[in-house]
């Protein structure tokens, strides 16, 4: 199951450390085989607010994700970038090419009682 790596990121600052982090995120994400699905473009907002941007990065699985956060690489650079852009980053995994919601939806009846709403 592919898992992502999903930054909401605020207060941007082109700080020197930042383009290095930019510059060098990559060789770290290679042998995690890690790819950048979304890359800060403006988001266009639907519903609510979302200041900032964000970035979306997809790895095989959750584990790969989380070895890849760990791995000595990226921990090196990490501060390149949190120590100039607040913001908050979360592993998840993803759903496969079969997910239905309508089984969530079920399984979300059936644990609150049949015919409740969740």
């Amino acid at each position: 199951m592919p898992a992502y790596g999903f930054a909401h990121l605020r207060g941007r600052r082109h700080h020197p450390d930042v383009l290095e982090y930019l510059e060098r995120i990559q060789a770290t994400l290679d042998p995690f085989h890690g790819r950048f699905v979304v890359h800060g473009p403006p988001a266009e907002v639907m519903e609510g607010e979302w200041p900032g941007s964000m970035v979306l990065i997809e790895f095989p699985d959750l584990a790969t994700a989380r070895a890849w956060y760990a791995s000595p690489a990226y921990q090196e650079i990490l501060p390149l970038r949190a120590d100039h852009i607040d913001g908050d980053l979360v592993l998840v995994e993803g759903v496969g090419a079969d997910y239905d919601p309508r089984e969530r939806a079920a399984k979300l009846r059936a644990a609150h009682g049949g015919s409740e709403r969740p």
